[in-house]
């Protein structure tokens, strides 16, 4: 009886409920779209971050992690290459050959990260590949290829087919050029990797070092991230006289956002909803001053008045719950919209990339999320309903009745 009496108050004056319904939706609509914006923000640089080079799980000598020392190679790093990719739910192992260098054109020069790789084992890790904007990735039987990115290309004065030369040190300290070919550019998603990093093949960077198979780094990709927690405990467990670090070590600032975003959104979502607070406290309190005859009409009758008071708990929690589904719904099929359409934020490329973040943001908001809200949604409806109701069943039926 008092939910449908509760029903009924409630569209006794439809515009006013209507209007705080509709409230409640456009805030949660708002809101949740832009914690969907962070969310997809966040996503999208962990997963561009991984994608580019970082790959799921890295391993390296405990060494070379601090020096970065050309002679801190990992031992028999081909057999444990081949160990990695036969475990199941690992898509793909790449053998790194790490140094740092120069790069020398005709008009320029810079310091880079020279990366020995061969290219079919990385093409399993990274997408690199796919980010080659002219040339083409090591498709070619050539020797001395170099694929490089496009920042660095326009540093160094340079294009497709141009000569670079590569300086670094040697194993025996002595100093090594190499006269190389530019065979592919490539653009990601950050500034600064475009601008400091090239690959070629491993082959090609041991003929210069005089040197049988050495690595310095093991990066492995994984097929979901749901897999590699125990992709990496199995790691360790195996390789524990190496360093094995998963993504989040490996980018710990990732890993804090990780973790902060889930808060930070509520947090967000909680000052949109305690300013919705006031707005359906207004709104039950006018409705309680309407009926105050009636009110001490129930209470002369014989309606107990905790009755009265979850009468119009009862109400607020009916009225949040229809704007905040509403409000659900809407943001839903908004986030599902965008999330495949995506939104083009090619005017600002520039400052994203210098964040390594995508120009095209696809906004996403995990199923917890609106869980989470719909609890979140139902406290600041009974915590708005608490004033308007205590106003309620303190008034004197007599008085009531007389004075209204």
């Amino acid at each position: 009886m008092i939910l449908s009496l509760a029903w009924r108050n409630i569209w006794r004056n439809k515009r006013r409920s209507l209007i705080i319904i509709a409230a409640i939706a456009v805030g949660l609509l708002c809101g949740l779209f832009a914690s969907a914006v962070m969310f997809g923000m966040g996503d999208s640089l962990i997963n561009t971050t991984i994608d580019r080079d970082l790959g799921h799980i890295q391993i390296h000598t405990k060494s070379f992690e601090d020096d970065k020392m050309l002679t801190d190679t990992i031992p028999a790093a081909q057999k444990i290459l081949s160990e990695i990719k036969t475990q199941p739910n690992v898509t793909g192992a790449s053998a790194r050959l790490i140094i740092e260098g120069m790069i020398s054109s005709a008009t320029s020069s810079g310091g880079v990260r020279i990366t020995g790789i061969v290219p079919h084992d990385e093409m399993n890790v990274t997408t690199i590949h796919n980010k080659v904007i002219t040339g083409s990735y090591f498709e070619s039987e050539e020797t001395n290829q170099i694929v490089l990115g496009y920042k660095l290309a326009e540093n160094l004065g340079i294009r497709e087919r141009s000569r670079v030369v590569l300086s670094f040190q040697g194993l025996d300290g002595s100093i090594i050029y190499g006269a190389f070919r530019v065979t592919g550019i490539f653009r990601t998603e950050s500034t600064m990797f475009d601008r400091s990093t090239v690959f070629i093949r491993e082959d090609n960077l041991l003929t210069l070092l005089d040197s049988g198979p050495i690595y310095h780094e093991l990066a492995v990709r994984v097929n979901s991230v749901q897999n590699v927690d125990s992709i990496y405990t199995g790691l360790q467990s195996s390789y524990g006289y190496l360093s094995v670090k998963n993504w989040k070590e490996l980018a710990p600032e990732l890993k804090l956002m990780d973790e902060m975003m889930g808060m930070m959104m509520n947090i967000f979502l909680g000052v949109i909803l305690f300013a919705l607070l006031f707005g359906i406290t207004n709104t039950m309190l006018m409705s309680v001053m309407e009926r105050v005859r009636e009110f001490g009409v129930l209470m002369a009758v014989g309606m107990k008045r905790r009755k009265v008071f979850l009468m119009i708990i009862l109400e607020t929690i009916v009225l949040s719950f229809f704007g905040g589904v509403v409000g659900i719904i809407l943001a839903s099929i908004t986030v599902a919209y965008f999330g495949i359409a995506g939104i083009d934020l090619s005017a600002f490329a520039a400052g994203l990339s210098e964040f390594g973040m995508d120009a095209i943001l696809y906004p996403i908001l995990p199923l917890y999320f609106y869980m989470s809200i719909t609890v979140m949604i139902l406290f600041t409806a009974i915590f708005s309903a608490v004033y308007p109701a205590i106003k309620a069943i303190r008034l004197k039926p007599a008085t009531a009745i007389r004075t209204f």
